[in-house]
């Protein structure tokens, strides 16, 4: 399927030079239709900005998000062209979480004409939201995070299911859920503690619903850098996207599918695993490829990989 939000430099073919995409990341033109919280952009030929947009409501979520961030990652996991993505926010924040006036009446006034009816109604409800992130981990292109001012409640869900997180020196973290009532259900509790090596500190976030900042983020291992302002952070998750694109895609799509199987499973059962995977993967014209490109001493940016 298509990608339905092609940029044009990409049907045309045109070189953007690195600074001027940095900029262009920095300054987002609104929601990318057919989306209307979303601005998808291609900075460079083969990375995918994916921008949360909705500034003046402080990024939150709302019910029109959850559907459109699923649209997305699939188009992105089909996409031949794409090998990674950048997920921002924009405007002075990342997100605010969950927009509680425009999902109220989900999740205040579920449907059902008795107790069990609504509460199959609810469970099918969580479902879906959980999906939103869900599909950031299913799709097969790695996703670095660059999260600047605030990331609170589904922020946190949203940044636990990427595979690499940066942040601005003002970012700071929230697990707000139990501050209005409920236990976050869609990817916190569950992919946190995998995130962060204390369990005890996991449980204090969750529980207390204090704010974490970038140097605890960065020193618990939640970050793997924290870069000065977003301009600059923004330039280094490009620098690193660009890195990863140069790179096989059959190598570090099927890295990314084996990093994910393995945090899920037992040493035995992953490395199993590994073994049906590369038996196909192992006859791929990347290896050679790169194996002749390390002999001749040649940046891998100079090698043609096919698309995936």
């Amino acid at each position: 399927m298509a990608f339905v939000f092609k940029s044009a430099f990409r049907k045309q073919g045109l070189f953007v030079p690195f600074l001027n995409a940095v900029r262009g990341m920095s300054s987002s033109g609104g929601p990318t239709p057919p989306f209307t919280t979303l601005s998808i952009s291609q900075p460079l030929d083969t990375i995918t900005h994916v921008e949360i947009s909705r500034p003046e409501k402080r990024n939150a979520m709302n019910k029109a998000f959850w559907l459109e961030m699923v649209d997305c990652f699939n188009q992105i996991a089909e996409d031949p062209e794409c090998r990674a993505v950048v997920f921002s926010g924009a405007g002075k924040l990342f997100t605010s979480g969950i927009d509680l006036m425009g999902m109220a009446g989900d999740i205040l006034q579920p449907v059902g004409d008795d107790t069990a009816r609504i509460s199959w109604n609810l469970r099918r409800t969580i479902s879906k939201y959980q999906e939103t992130f869900s599909v950031i981990e299913k799709c097969p292109k790695p996703v670095i995070v660059a999260i600047h001012g605030a990331c609170i409640g589904g922020g946190v869900d949203l940044i636990t299911a990427c595979d690499i997180r940066l942040c601005t020196q003002d970012a700071w973290f929230q697990v707000k859920e139990v501050d209005i009532g409920l236990a976050a259900d869609v990817g916190t509790l569950q992919r946190l503690p995998r995130v962060i090596g204390s369990r005890s500190l996991v449980n204090e976030l969750a529980l207390t619903a204090r704010k974490m900042y970038a140097d605890e983020a960065k020193s618990c291992g939640l970050v793997s850098r924290v870069f000065p302002d977003k301009e600059t952070m923004m330039a280094g998750a490009l620098e690193m996207a660009q890195e990863i694109a140069s790179k096989s895609p059959v190598a570090v799509q099927g890295t990314k599918v084996n990093l994910i199987y393995s945090r899920d499973h037992s040493v035995p059962d992953s490395l199993n695993y590994m073994n049906t995977w590369n038996m196909s993967m192992l006859q791929t014209q990347d290896l050679m490829k790169s194996a002749q490109a390390a002999m001749e001493k040649k940046n891998l940016k100079e090698i043609i990989f096919s698309k995936l």
